[in-house]
């Protein structure tokens, strides 16, 4: 049995013709400390599918489990990072990581909780903007947070859905590093949703594309065999590097070209004319001379 199961799974949305099966016979096993990836192309489902593990959506069909266990909702075993960081504005970094570890550990003192939050803002290197709220920070401190507050619930597991989509290329990959750095700490369970291989390769252990939608399913997937720490700049130079990543690509560009090739259709458009305003006039001046008879 593994950790994380996906059986069968299949979503859609809407009634009758406006129905869209947005996924279809989802199949996705993931080990208990293993890292994986989805990666796919904008608008294929990707965060349908996360949104039905961290249980803020349900199968139409088939099944989603936990350890063996039934998702019937959102619960602290599983922490969730967002691509637009989710956190409250009028919250410094300290309150904001407060507020998960309110939930996670109620019955914890005071003291005890002051102590969880220091130590993941000092696990994220952000003990100097601890009292800073969200504004005062940049868009890769405002993620670092979004990850604290995440695993300073002990989920069993993190999710996180394109979480450094909306960061330029430098914060990106820093973050890349420190993302992995942490997970390598006590390796939870992690299932990364994004849109880019190259991320997929520097943090993953697995990488599965998911095809483009409608009725999603999954691809192949591919072994990333890369000892970590993985350096873009360093392992961009191993052929190994080069091979695998240009099968993921290739795979994508492939199944995205036969998607295209079945949806697409052919219109009749209607035989429009422009109006002239001059003609407008004469229209109205018509219909008044009309009108004079009657």
């Amino acid at each position: 049995m593994a950790f994380l199961e996906l059986n069968h799974v299949s979503k859609s949305y809407g009634t009758g013709k406006d129905r869209v099966n947005v996924l279809e016979d989802i199949n996705l096993h993931i080990e208990e400390g293993e890292f994986v990836a989805i990666v796919g192309f904008t608008g294929s489902g990707k965060t349908t599918l996360i949104n039905l593990i961290n249980g803020l959506h349900f199968p139409d069909a088939g099944e989603v489990l936990l350890n063996g266990k039934q998702i019937t909702g959102p619960g602290p075993d599983r922490g969730v990072v967002f691509q637009n960081y989710s956190l409250l504005p009028w919250l410094s970094v300290r309150n904001n990581i407060r507020l998960a570890i309110d939930q996670a550990y109620p019955a914890a003192s005071a003291n005890d909780k002051n102590s969880k939050v220091e130590a993941y803002v000092e696990m994220v290197n952000l003990s100097h903007a601890i009292d800073k709220k969200p504004a005062e920070l940049s868009g890769g401190m405002r993620q670092r947070v979004s990850v604290a507050r995440a695993l300073a619930m002990n989920p069993e597991m993190l999710l996180m859905d394109e979480p450094l989509s909306a960061l330029d290329a430098l914060t990106r990959g820093n973050l890349q590093e420190e993302i992995v750095n942490i997970w390598s700490k006590d390796k939870k369970t992690c299932l990364l949703i994004t849109n880019d291989v190259d991320e997929g390769i520097v943090m993953a252990d697995r990488i599965i594309p998911l095809k483009p939608g409608p009725k999603a399913t999954l691809g192949p997937e591919f072994k990333v065999g890369f000892e970590r720490p993985r350096v873009i700049t360093a392992i961009n130079k191993d052929p190994a590097y080069k091979k695998l990543r240009n099968e993921v690509i290739e795979y994508l560009i492939a199944v995205g070209a036969s998607r295209q090739s079945t949806t697409d259709e052919t219109y009749t458009l209607p035989d429009l004319q422009p109006v002239i305003p001059g003609r407008i006039q004469w229209r109205k001046k018509q219909e008044n001379e009309k009108t004079k008879f009657f």
